[in-house]
């Protein structure tokens, strides 16, 4: 568990987030991120429903977002029970889950995942994500480290509940979709950014993200001018 100074620095820091205009995308990424953080986990992902189903929406790492894509894919594992019944998927052994999830639990121990624990987004009956907590060491997540990373998942939740001032279920199917239109665009550019600076799409997001702060642009925003324009691309390598 982190030091009590540094936990309260991470809270700040998604707090600071929820702003007027805040970027969904990269508010979503510093939860992720900061979960990981504070349980001592090697990866976490964020996913978020809308009308069709569950999609990646948010990882702290590339390993998570594949074992998320492959949830979706194959459709089972803890993302998808969790987000199904609004409950914690909780002190899970992947090894020993294949009955539970033939196809995720095989896959997860191939990426060198040992134990999984699973929060629901959710707002009293409102269930409208869930975040995935990944371990490579054999071992649960303790109780503090369980109810930090609940009031993340809450603070995540009431952030993207707020956005907007939504009040009606139609309006966050909408802002949903949005958003999952965002990611797309993002991963592109990762994409993008990967082959034109030969780097891994985790040091290509973080480039994108800290071009993205550092000049006050929204992530999708970015994405999209390197997607369309040469010089846009030139400008984010030259920075980064």
């Amino acid at each position: 568990m982190i030091s009590s100074a540094r936990l309260a620095d991470v809270f700040v820091e998604v707090a600071d987030t929820l702003v007027d205009e805040f970027d969904l995308v990269d508010f979503l990424h510093t939860v992720a991120v900061d979960a990981a953080e504070v349980t001592g986990a090697a990866a976490v992902g964020v996913m978020l429903a809308d009308h069709g189903g569950l999609h990646p929406m948010a990882s702290s790492n590339e390993d998570a977002r594949l074992l998320e894509l492959f949830q979706v894919q194959h459709a089972e594992g803890p993302c998808l029970d969790c987000y199904s019944s609004g409950e914690e998927v909780a002190d899970v052994e992947i090894a020993s889950s294949t009955a539970r999830w033939p196809a995720f639990a095989p896959r997860a121990v191939e990426l060198g995942f040992a134990t999984t624990h699973c929060f629901p987004l959710r707002l009293r009956d409102q269930v409208i994500g869930a975040m995935n907590v990944f371990r490579v060491q054999n071992s649960f997540l303790g109780e503090d480290e369980r109810r930090v990373a609940r009031a993340l998942a809450d603070l995540a939740t009431i952030g993207l509940m707020q956005e907007r001032g939504l009040r009606r279920a139609e309006e966050l199917t909408e802002q949903l979709q949005f958003a999952l239109n965002s990611r797309i665009v993002i991963e592109q550019a990762k994409g993008a950014v990967a082959r034109t600076v030969d780097v891994d799409v985790d040091e290509a997001f973080n480039i994108l993200r800290r071009y993205a702060r550092h000049h006050q642009v929204k992530l999708t925003d970015l994405a999209r001018e390197v997607l369309n324009d040469k010089q846009a691309m030139r400008a984010l390598t030259a920075d980064g």
